[in-house]
């Protein structure tokens, strides 16, 4: 997944600035495939000027409102019927699991509860997101339910990975 196509998917659910692109960023697909301010307003750019989004108008503060066009709607639409999604993930926690052999046996497993207590704070707040999530409707509310269950899923084992791993000597 790119960023581009992250943008044009959320505008084509309705039109954002850039700071709300960056909030629904914060809530919802950030837990997959974040994105930093420094990022998002620089993409906005290149997708306006390849004619994929359209300013809407301007608010205070320079604010800008976009909306997604008739040709960012096709090339969403290619990207996900033509490509086939990257599988390299960059994964530092468990980078770092493979190089633990380097420290005390009290660090590795610290490290390891650390990584456990982290799993589980997200395990926390996904689980109070799908309780405060209305029923999904349509397409798009089943497919943000099915990414939610996968996240809670992948979760799940993660943790009890960390769980197993740092109590392993």
């Amino acid at each position: 997944m790119s960023l581009r196509h992250a943008l044009l998917g959320y505008l084509a659910e309705e039109p954002g600035t850039g700071y709300s692109l960056l909030k629904h960023f914060d809530g919802s697909v950030g837990y997959a495939w974040p994105a930093r301010q420094g990022q998002i307003y620089p993409e906005l750019n290149r997708l306006r000027e390849e004619g994929l989004i359209r300013q809407r108008e301007s608010g205070a503060r320079n604010s800008k409102t976009y909306e997604v066009t008739e040709a960012g709607i096709a090339e969403l639409r290619r990207w996900l019927r033509e490509t086939e999604p990257s599988r390299a993930v960059r994964n530092e926690p468990l980078l770092r699991v493979f190089f633990l052999w380097l420290l005390e046996p009290a660090e590795r497993e610290a490290y390891l509860r650390k990584e456990a207590e982290y799993q589980r704070a997200l395990l926390g707040e996904l689980e109070r997101i799908e309780r405060e999530e209305q029923p999904p409707r349509g397409p798009k509310g089943r497919s943000y339910r099915l990414a939610l269950e996968r996240g809670i899923a992948t979760t799940r084992a993660v943790l009890e990975w960390a769980e197993r791993a740092a109590g392993a000597r």
